[in-house]
């Protein structure tokens, strides 16, 4: 039975740390809001209509008789069945820390363009989130990224893998930053690879990853947009510092 996985159609948004392990383990999946009445179906699980277990928000994911929401808790459960966790529980545990890291940093990502509310457009916010992202890029993205940083150069295993010797679905979804990071903010990220030279290795391992690869170059992958959470707006980006 292939797993279901609900999120907003148009956009890549939270879900698609979920589909890039999906996508990676060739992993059978239905994006159901991509389909004929799949959106109206997703608003009537979290509405109720489905029963007591309605999540608050997309992403979630449906295995069977069992629902399962945010992003963490999702991963959490798929990876030792897609083999993208530890075999070992220490492990698990730890990757999970950091995927709620990641979900602690996507908020502040969100925040830069919608500092004030999630009501108001953009443009009503604008002064804002200039200095948001000003303050976003100086000092966030250099203590977020730069932990992921030293957690790879700390990993005992020498692998260039955030959490033992093998992928998982976290590296899958610092491989999501990284090109978001620097769609969002194309001038501020152009010395990336100097300054985090052990993520924008792993993004680049992530990249050549055959299931990857191919899903990159698919129509299942979503462009960025300014729809998402990862949003280009030029007069948000600086020069790095």
């Amino acid at each position: 039975m292939a797993y279901e996985l609900y999120y907003w159609d148009g956009l890549q948004g939270r879900g698609e740390y979920v589909r890039l392990a999906l996508e990676d383990a060739g992993a059978d999946y239905v994006d159901v809001a991509r389909t004929d009445g799949g959106s109206d179906k997703m608003m009537d699980f979290m509405h109720g209509k489905h029963g007591s277990e309605m999540p608050f928000a997309p992403p979630f994911l449906k295995d069977g008789d069992l629902v399962v929401s945010h992003v963490a808790n999702v991963l959490f459960y798929l990876g030792p069945k897609l083999g993208l966790a530890p075999k070992d529980e220490n492990g698990r545990i730890f990757a999970n820390g950091l995927q709620l890291t990641i979900a602690d940093f996507m908020m502040e990502v969100h925040d830069t363009h919608h500092p004030i509310s999630t009501m108001d457009y953009y443009e009503d916010q604008k002064d804002e989130a200039k200095a948001r992202s000003k303050a976003f890029l100086k000092n966030r993205v250099p203590k977020f990224v730069g932990y992921f940083e030293r957690i790879i150069a700390a990993n005992p295993t020498g692998s260039g893998y955030t959490v033992g010797g093998a992928l998982t679905y976290v590296d899958l979804s610092l491989f999501q930053i990284a090109e978001g990071l620097s769609y969002a903010f194309p001038r501020a990220m152009k010395n990336f690879d100097d300054r985090y030279p052990n993520v924008a290795k792993l993004r680049d391992v992530v990249r050549e990853r055959p299931n990857i690869k191919a899903y990159l170059a698919s129509k299942r992958r979503l462009a960025f947009n300014e729809s998402g959470i990862f949003r280009h707006y030029p007069e948000l980006d600086q020069d790095p510092a």
